[in-house]
């Protein structure tokens, strides 16, 4: 038995989103036995983009029943059944967030259809539901509202079933209870993150550090690090017993500092390509200079956010080398730059980390960039 499902939500920031609307179609594998569709209030607001998207709004939703009222028939019918939703991962969490606010553990196992569709239609351009159904002509209403999605769902899910000749693909992709989810002992080190700009540190029972890495959300980060299906994040899931962070303030000084980190502190695992290079263009926007910024053969102090509110971060730069990185106050008037510089941790430099400086400095904005020669 599947519950077909499709939630909308609120948006906003991780964990904090509320539920909007959902449907659920109860699926015995040939026909729908049972349905329940529904807006939900969540007591929050909506985000501006989400409205637009799905045409949702706080007016809609004044009478609609809240999340509490609706929980035992959630309950009810998903009961012995698999969830199926399209990015299981994102619609379970929501619902086991949702019911978790109500002091209830939620737990069904789950069934995502893009991971089916990436097994049984390889060739596909895009698995996203839109792009997916449109190429496999299937007629879809009401896009991104619960039913229509849901239904979109229940359709692209025949379809995989059809083609999982062998019906191995079901048994593999099928998740336990908890997959895509936290444990225990993972939820209470997620609850721990920031939802800020930061390095990140995994350790195992030996308090060896196992892996790093830099976020500009490093709650969300590890979060996908316990619930991802990759095979070096199920190693990192098995190994890892505590993390620690250090807050930035910018992804900048985050990447110095993981790259230096890691030169004194191998981690047992090799480190994702995000966290090797710098997010030079985050929100699509142009270069910042016109023309590419270089530190090559400069002596410079980089200057830009802190950790908190009054704070700076400083990078310095001598000719065209990483020297160090630190922190100063914003009300602390430092009029001597080499004060200033005896404030820094020492760091050395290469060729690579100056190219990404360069190019970090060509493409985002920074407070100042101090010409350490001049007068400061």
């Amino acid at each position: 038995m599947y519950s077909i499902l499709d939630i909308e939500t609120t948006g906003g920031k991780y964990n904090e989103e509320g539920i909007t609307e959902i449907a659920i179609h109860k699926f015995d594998g040939h026909k729908v036995v049972d349905q329940f569709i529904s807006l939900v209030n969540p007591e929050r607001e909506i985000q501006p983009f989400v409205v637009n998207l799905t045409g949702i709004n706080s007016k809609m939703l004044r009478t609609a029943p809240k999340f509490h009222e609706v929980a035992k028939r959630i309950v009810e019918i998903t009961e012995n059944s698999v969830i199926v939703a399209h990015n299981a991962q994102f619609d379970y969490r929501i619902l086991r967030t949702e019911f978790r606010r109500l002091g209830y553990n939620f737990e069904r196992k789950t069934l995502c259809t893009v991971d089916l569709a990436k097994k049984l239609i390889p060739e596909a351009e895009s698995h996203s539901l839109g792009k997916l159904v449109r190429s496999l002509g299937i007629p879809v209403s009401d896009r991104h509202r619960a039913n229509g999605d849901a239904l979109a769902t229940l359709k692209l899910f025949k379809i995989l079933l059809t083609k999982d000749l062998k019906k191995e693909i079901i048994s593999e992709v099928t998740r336990a209870e908890t997959h895509g989810e936290l444990t225990h002992r993972q939820l209470k080190i997620v609850d721990q993150m920031p939802l800020e700009t930061g390095v990140y540190y995994m350790y195992n029972k030996d308090k060896k550090i196992i892996y790093s890495g830099k976020s500009t959300n490093i709650k969300k980060r590890v979060n996908e690090h316990f619930t991802s299906d990759t095979s070096l994040c199920r190693s990192i899931q098995k190994e890892t017993r505590r993390v620690t962070f250090e807050l930035t303030g910018n992804e900048l000084v985050a990447f110095l500092k993981l790259t230096e980190v890691i030169k004194r502190n191998p981690p047992k695992y090799p480190l994702k390509s995000e966290d090797l290079e710098l997010d030079l263009n985050p929100n699509n926007e142009k270069s910042v200079n016109s023309n590419e910024f270089s530190i090559a053969g400069k002596d410079i102090m980089v200057v830009d956010k802190g950790r908190e509110v009054g704070e700076r971060s400083a990078i310095l730069i001598k000719n065209g080398r990483l020297k160090g990185l630190g922190f100063y106050e914003l009300n602390h008037q430092i009029n001597n730059i080499h004060i200033l510089e005896s404030i820094l941790t020492p760091m050395e430099g290469n060729r690579d980390i100056s190219r990404q400086i360069s190019s970090y400095l060509t493409h985002r904005k920074v407070l100042n960039i101090i010409e350490l020669n001049s007068k400061s």
